[in-house]
Formats: structure tokens, C-alpha cells, sequence
């Protein structure tokens, strides 16, 4: 719920607004005291008629601006054709959509569906299939190693290895099958991994954890034991991927192809939800008639937002956006280290600033710059994260970046 502290100043429009959404809906999120009418861009309005810089861009899945003309365009005509077929028969905007996803990727198909959840708890099902009728695994003993610090989701397979308490306590009993070993050390995952591992399961960067970004052999290692050993490699880009980090994939960046992309988020560029396991058929090619499925996963509105997606990203323009704009993020933040912040990491236009505990808590970082005109999200009580819209000006970067400086004055 709410701080009550965090509501002074709200007006009274907004109070009711919240208070509205806190006696009807699920205390499951913690959201500050802000209710957004209406966006644009890198730009959100609220209910007031101020205006703010988001700084979040929903988890990354508004990299390319609230409310794109190109891609809203796109979704309004396809709602006016049709919206939803099921997979029982085929629409014209799947293959479209599905030929240029995996042609970005550099793979033979995708398996769509919705969230990013379903994509990774898809790429879960794929990678024990693939280990029982491709590698031999005896039955029931696949295993799949993952990293402490993960967030892949939060169902019920994918908080089983989870070591987050509020993802994971009191909703046992858990999914075995996983083994986790700590993140960015490369020997650890050799060492867990046995006859019966069928995948590797790792973000390329730990965005919930607070953009977590591992050693740079990290990824070129895991990609080369898995190989050895015959294990799958999935590389959940998420959040990671279609342009946030100044490439394609954060992959890209380290010289890394997985066996599996994990996409979602910005697939369905804040308009729908849109994600796919991206992999060749050696691997997707496991999936048979009625062993899967997803009664939107694919849906024309989906392909056709995606596929306006992916011709965004085929051009390149956003990720050399990002790669340029982050450097000057990223040079920003770090002038603040020692002046209220103890460390900066950042890759393209996401950073994570922990702040110095004896100042303030991240969430407190949070509710100046709201007052200031800055969306931005606390995680891990410490640790602000920035995700911009890809879209943002070098003006609007220019006064974000200052007005985090005045905020964390403000505290000094």
C-alpha cells in the first residue's frame, strides 16, 4: 500500500484515484503515488495535468516510446481486420512476424506466446523435451542450472528457484530441477553441471537484482562449456534484449549465441503483450501437435505489433541509439559515485545506482525525483534503476541526469 508520508502533497484527485485502486486491487505491487492519464515518448501525464520523464519505460517493454506512432498505426489497422484466430487455424500476420523475429536472431523459428513468464516457462518445457528425446536424459532427472539472483518471473515454476524471499516464501511446495549457482562465476556452472543438465538458464544482465552486469568472459564461457557438455544455453533477454543495451541482445555484445533467446517486454512495444522463444529446429523442432500450446500466444494483433517491432530493430537505428546515449548516462551517473551513490553499472540506456545506505533508501531517491518530474523504481531497498524510452531526447537524458544530482543533494 501506499506510504501515507509519500502522500503529501498528492492532490486530492489522485489520493482518490489511489485510494480506489488500494480497496479493490491486490496489494501486490508497491507503486508510487502517481496516477498516469495519458503518454508520449519518453513523456507521461497524470491525472493532474503534470507532466514527467519516465525513466523506466515499464521494465523496458516501452523501450520505444509510449503510444509509437509507427507502431500504434500498425496495431489500429490490424484491430480493424482481426485480432484473434486461435492457433487452431492459421492468420495471415503470423508467418510475417515469425520469419523476421527468428531472421533478427539468426535462428530457423519462434514459439509465440504472451509474457515473458510463458516464454520462459516455454523455454523450461522445450529444454527438458529436447533432454529426454534428444540427449537421452533418463526420465524425470533433467535438471536446468540457473543463477542466485535471478528474476525470471513469478509462477510457480520459475519462483521455485528463486532466491528472492518475497518471490518465493509461502507459496511451496516447489518444481525440483534446478540447480542454482552464483551469478558471473563461470566455474561454479561447471562444476554443477552433470549427465542429466539439459540448459543453462541466465539473464545476460539481472535486471531485478539491480543491473547486475557479470565479468565479460562470463557469458563467452558459459557459451563454450555448454557446448562441450552438450547443454543448452538460454539466454532470458526479456528485459535485456530489442535494443536496451545498445545491441540487438546483450549477447550481441559479448560475442554470445545462445541455443534459445527468451523475448518479451518490448516485443509488443507497450502495446500488447507479446513474447517468443527464439531458437533453431534442432531444439523448437521437439514440439509436436498438442504438447503445446496458447490459446493468444501469436495473435494476429500481436504478430502485428511484433512484427512492426522487429522492422524497428532491423534498421539498427535503436540500438546504436542506445549504445551512444548510454555512454553519456552512464558518464553522468558515475560522477555522482561518492556524493551519495556508492556504484554505478550501466550498459546502454539501463543503469542501476545503489545508493549509500547511510543517506537515504532507494525508494526515498525515488519519491524526490517523482516530486521533481522523474519516473524512476526502487529494488532491493538500495538500488535505483533508470530504463529510459529509447526515444528520449539527449535534452530530456540531459536534465534527467541533473535532476538525479539535485535530488541526491537534497539528501546530503
Amino acid at each position: 500500500m501506499t506510504n501515507h508520508d509519500e502522500l503529501a502533497g498528492v492532490s486530492d484527485a489522485q489520493q482518490a484515484a489511489i485510494a480506489v485502486v488500494e480497496a479493490h486491487a491486490a496489494h501486490n505491487y508497491h507503486p508510487l503515488p502517481v496516477v498516469v492519464s495519458e503518454a508520449s515518448g519518453a513523456m507521461v501525464t497524470d491525472i493532474d495535468g503534470k507532466r514527467y520523464l519516465d525513466c523506466l519505460a515499464a521494465y523496458s517493454a516501452v523501450n520505444f516510446g509510449h503510444c509509437n506512432p509507427e507502431l500504434t498505426r500498425v496495431a489500429k489497422e490490424q484491430l480493424d481486420k482481426v485480432t484473434l484466430t486461435s492457433r487452431a487455424f492459421h492468420s495471415e500476420a503470423l508467418g510475417p512476424f515469425a520469419e523476421a523475429l527468428a531472421r533478427l536472431a539468426g535462428k530457423d523459428m519462434i514459439l509465440p506466446m504472451n509474457t515473458g513468464a510463458e516464454a520462459v516457462e516455454s523455454g523450461i518445457k522445450v529444454a527438458r523435451k529436447w533432454g529426454y528425446e534428444v540427449k537421452g536424459v533418463a526420465a524425470n532427472q533433467a535438471n536446468i542450472i540457473v543463477a542466485e539472483g535471478n528474476f525470471h518471473g513469478r509462477t510457480t515454476t520459475i519462483i521455485s528457484f528463486s532466491d528472492d524471499p518475497e518471490a518465493h516464501d509461502n507459496y511451496g511446495p516447489f518444481t525440483p530441477g534446478f540447480r542454482a549457482v552464483p551469478y558471473g562465476d563461470a566455474d561454479a556452472i561447471e562444476a554443477a553441471i552433470d549427465e542429466n543438465t539439459v540448459a543453462v538458464l541466465l539473464e545476460p544482465i539481472q535486471g531485478e537484482s539491480g543491473v547486475g552486469i557479470p565479468p565479460a568472459d562470463y557469458l563467452p564461457r558459459v557459451r563454450q562449456m555448454t557446448s562441450d557438455h552438450r547443454v543448452l544455453f538460454i539466454a532470458d533477454e526479456i528485459q535485456s534484449g530489442l535494443g536496451r543495451t545498445g545491441a540487438t541482445f546483450q549477447c550481441d555484445n559479448v560475442g554470445v549465441v545462445p541455443d534459445l533467446y527468451l523475448l518479451g517486454k518490448a516485443l509488443g512495444a507497450g502495446i500488447v503483450p507479446v513474447s517468443a522463444v527464439v531458437g533453431n529446429k534442432d531444439v523448437l523442432g521437439v514440439l509436436q501437435p498438442g504438447q503445446h500450446g496458447s490459446t493468444f500466444g501469436g495473435n494476429p494483433l500481436a504478430a502485428a505489433v511484433g512484427l512492426a517491432v522487429v522492422q524497428l530493430l532491423e534498421t539498427g537505428e535503436m540500438q546504436e541509439r542506445a549504445k551512444r546515449l548510454g555512454e553519456r548516462l552512464g558518464a553522468g551517473l558515475r560522477a555522482f559515485e561518492g556524493k551519495g551513490v556508492t556504484a554505478v553499472r550501466c550498459q546502454g540506456l539501463w543503469a542501476g545506482i545503489d545508493i549509500d545506505p547511510k543517506m537515504a533508501t532507494a525508494r526515498e531517491v525515488c519519491t524526490n525525483l517523482l516530486e521533481r518530474g522523474i519516473l524512476a523504481k526502487d529494488t532491493h531497498g538500495q538500488t535505483v534503476r533508470l530504463a529510459p524510452p529509447i526515444v528520449i531526447t539527449e535534452e530530456e537524458l540531459e536534465w534527467a541526469i541533473a535532476q538525479f544530482g539535485e535530488a541526491l543533494a537534497d539528501f546530503l
